[in-house]
């Protein structure tokens, strides 16, 4: 039943469970140490030497790479050459997936466990996944939004005020998908623990877990340091300030992607190059320094800047202007 603890009862639990987790992640932390300044980076998908010189030259100090269907001494190779310019990769996208889809579960867990190994071979610490997607059935536009959730269960009853009939299907797919993910992560966790490379949720208009309290919870319930959240401060600026998402992951955010986002018009707004759009990047930074981060900043789009550019804004950004 919804309500069968008292708010002691959960605060209680919340806090036992929030003090063992964090114990875990400071353990997790010490096998992989993370930086103790903010790192710039870029995505690529092929490793090349000449490429990463070119980075390096423009001022950044690593790399994503979104080729995570290798094997580990590939991967090897690989980070050998990015050592070789003197960059690092410190993650790897293995991107969209379909956890609340049964007939791709397992080839998408396994593609997973892929990805973690070939992380370890090229050196990375992370890897970013999105584990599911909704799609059809009607969907609240995101100034609609507000959930009853039940963090106990990670459901949630309502998802706008009033009648929520219209949005019948939307919740109960929204609490399948809950279900189903976490349990998809929780076999994940050991593989995650044994490469030393975090498993990094992402959410991306996949319409789930759209409120920062529900992706905090979400991603708590798996109950492991190695499930940790890829925070896009740009994917989330329609839904609530990214300073209100900081605040609710806190240190459960292992990586940030850098992009910049304008609200208005259909579907609530659009993408924009990085500090062009509404985002504000002071009140992000301070929230930022508030839970602790300090590590990789990896700029995600802005094709519309020159290499140059794209180095330029973000050291603006990082100096939080």
């Amino acid at each position: 039943m919804r309500h069968a603890t008292t708010r002691r009862d959960f605060l209680a639990m919340a806090t036992a469970t929030g003090a063992g987790l964090l114990a875990a992640r400071r353990a997790a932390a010490a096998a992989a140490p993370a930086p103790d300044r903010f790192l710039k980076a870029l995505i690529v998908k092929d490793i090349d030497e000449k490429v990463l010189a070119s980075y390096k030259a423009a001022g950044f100090d690593g790399v994503e790479c979104s080729d995570w269907n290798v094997e580990p001494a590939a991967a090897e190779k690989a980070r050998a050459v990015a050592e070789k310019c003197g960059m690092k990769i410190h993650s790897v996208m293995r991107a969209w997936l379909d956890f609340n889809q049964a007939d791709k579960l397992e080839a998408d867990v396994k593609s997973v466990e892929t990805a973690l190994n070939a992380a370890a071979g090229y050196g990375a610490d992370a890897v970013l996944m999105v584990p599911c997607r909704l799609k059809g059935g009607a969907v609240p536009a995101p100034s609609e939004f507000d959930i009853d959730l039940d963090e106990k269960t990670g459901h949630v009853a309502r998802v706008v005020k009033g009648d929520n009939a219209k949005y019948a299907e939307y919740i109960q797919a929204q609490n399948h998908a809950t279900d189903v993910s976490r349990e998809a992560l929780k076999r994940l966790a050991p593989a995650a623990e044994k490469a030393k490379v975090a498993v990094a949720v992402e959410n991306v208009w996949n319409n789930l877990w759209v409120k920062p309290a529900l992706a905090a919870s979400f991603v708590r319930s798996v109950g492991s340091p190695w499930v940790r959240f890829y925070f896009d401060v740009g994917n989330h600026v329609k839904y609530a300030p990214p300073e209100e998402w900081i605040r609710a992951l806190g240190d459960m955010i292992v990586k940030v992607h850098i992009k910049d986002f304008k609200l208005g018009g259909k579907g609530g707004g659009k993408f924009v190059d990085i500090r062009d759009g509404d985002v504000n990047w002071p009140a992000v930074l301070a929230e930022l320094g508030k839970v602790g981060y300090k590590g990789w900043m990896t700029i995600e789009g802005s094709g519309g800047l020159s290499l140059e550019e794209k180095s330029k804004r973000l050291d603006l950004i990082i100096a939080g202007k």
